[in-house]
C-alpha cells in the first residue's frame, strides 16, 4: 500500500498542475510517480526538468536510454521502473525477447558496440560505483562515445537509481492501465 497518496487533480497544490500538465503532455498520462512528488511542487519541477533533459533529449537513443533506466531498476529491485521502462521499451518496439537479453545476454540484443558499452558502464556505476575505472571510460571512448555520451548514460543511471529509491521508500504503486 501507497505510503504516501498519489495527488489527483483536484488535491495537488496549484503549483504543481502547470508541471503536471506538461509530464501527461509528454507521456500521454500523469504517471504515479510524479503524482507522489506533486506534494513537493518544486521538487516535481526539478525532477521533471531533469527527466526531460535526460530521456526526451540528449545525444544517446530513447532505447539506449530507457535500458539504462530498466537495467538500474532491475539491479535495484524496483518493481515500479521495471514495469514502467519495460513498457516504455515496448512502446518504442522492442520485443519481449530482447527487453529478456537486456540483462542477461547484452550481446544478443540490438544494440552497437558503443551503446552496449555505454549500458554497461551505467550499470557497473549503478552497481558499484568505485569499481569504474579508467579503462572503463578509456573502452567506451574507444568505442566512440563522447564524453558527453558518458555522462549522459551515467547521468540517466543516477535519475533512476533515485527515482527506484524514491518510489520503493513510498511503495508506489504502478499503474500498468495508464502507462
Amino acid at each position: 500500500m501507497e505510503r504516501i497518496n498519489r495527488l489527483e487533480n483536484e488535491h495537488h497544490p496549484a503549483e504543481s498542475e502547470a508541471v503536471l500538465r506538461e509530464i501527461e503532455a509528454g507521456f500521454g498520462m500523469r504517471p504515479a510517480l510524479f503524482l507522489t512528488y506533486a506534494h513537493h511542487p518544486h521538487l516535481l519541477r526539478a525532477n521533471w526538468e531533469k527527466a526531460k533533459v535526460l530521456m526526451m533529449g540528449g545525444f544517446l537513443s530513447r532505447k539506449t536510454k530507457e535500458t539504462i533506466a530498466l537495467v538500474t531498476s532491475r539491479d535495484n529491485a524496483c518493481t515500479y521502473c521495471i514495469g514502467a521502462h519495460t513498457a516504455a521499451l515496448k512502446s518504442i518496439g522492442v520485443s519481449d525477447a530482447e527487453i529478456q537479453c537486456l540483462e542477461s545476454n547484452l550481446s544478443a540484443a540490438d544494440f552497437s558496440d558503443k551503446e552496449r558499452v555505454l549500458i554497461s558502464l551505467a550499470r557497473k556505476a549503478a552497481t558499484s560505483p568505485r569499481a569504474v575505472t579508467d579503462a572503463d571510460l578509456d573502452s567506451a571512448r574507444v568505442h566512440g562515445a563522447s564524453n558527453g555520451e558518458i555522462v549522459e548514460a551515467l547521468g540517466v543511471m543516477e535519475l533512476f537509481a533515485g527515482f527506484n529509491r524514491f518510489a520503493d521508500a513510498l511503495d508506489i504503486a504502478l499503474d500498468l492501465g495508464s502507462v
